[in-house]
């Protein structure tokens, strides 16, 4: 049977040194929950470090989590990367930290919290998250294709890394799932703006608490799953993204 399923697929966590201190998973989740958010994507920058507090945090409140990372090209691309399970994400995260130089400076950047479920502070990451990757966007989306995930491109309305602000268009040949819009640009508008040959995608990237759920995609599907996911942007078998 088909449902409707409200989803924010693009919310970063405590981990992003540009997220507010506060936004532990345990938080995020609870206050996904609150605002009627069914399914959240968790993708922090180049790393999937609290996608195990985040998982454990929304099997206590029956919340669906899909592990993700909004992972940076050489380019300067973001992508963003979604999954089924967390084993996926973590390879995916072996991948990017091999390609991954230099290490955080907090004074700049700001801290990288590491936490579990109960909202205690586990670490820090010492990566240089805000950073780019030596992998390029084909790369990337390649790899995220191979470990059976979602490829997305990040929030193409921005300026700066986005791919229509980094590369002044979108490769035919890059196999994505589907574009992201921010909250900055509504569906009508991007749609006239772009004139897109994928579907779209707003989502809310949250940094902070009161910006979750501000934009989200409804999507019709049996279940949650990213072969449903498939199907709904592809709107095959019934399943649809809902306006």
């Amino acid at each position: 049977m088909l449902r409707r399923f409200k989803t924010d697929l693009h919310v970063h966590t405590c981990l992003s040194p540009c997220a507010e201190v506060r936004m532990s998973p345990a938080r995020i989740v609870t206050w996904a929950k609150a605002r009627g958010i069914d399914v959240l994507g968790i993708t922090d920058h180049n790393s999937a470090e609290n996608i195990p507090a985040a998982l454990e945090s929304a099997r206590r409140l029956g919340l669906q989590v899909l592990p993700g990372m909004e992972v940076t090209s050489v380019e300067e691309v973001h992508i963003v990367a979604l999954f089924d399970t967390g084993e996926a994400a973590e390879q995916l995260q072996q991948i990017v930290y091999a390609h991954l130089p230099g290490e955080n400076d907090e004074e700049t950047f700001g801290m990288q919290v590491v936490a579990n479920a109960d909202d205690e502070v586990l670490g820090f990451n010492q990566h240089l998250l805000i950073g780019a990757t030596t992998l390029s966007v084909h790369a990337i989306v390649s790899e995220i294709k191979r470990l059976g995930g979602l490829a997305v491109a990040a929030h193409i309305d921005r300026p700066s890394f986005s791919l229509l602000g980094q590369l002044g268009f979108l490769p035919d040949d890059l196999p994505l799932d589907a574009l992201e819009i921010s909250s900055a640009v509504s569906y009508e508008d991007a749609m006239r703006r772009y004139e897109p040959t994928l579907p779209l995608l707003q989502v809310s990237d949250a940094h902070k608490e009161e910006d979750i759920g501000h934009s989200c995609t409804e999507f019709l599907m049996e279940t949650v799953s990213i072969d449903e996911m498939k199907k709904a942007l592809q709107g095959r078998d019934g399943r649809a993204i809902l306006r």
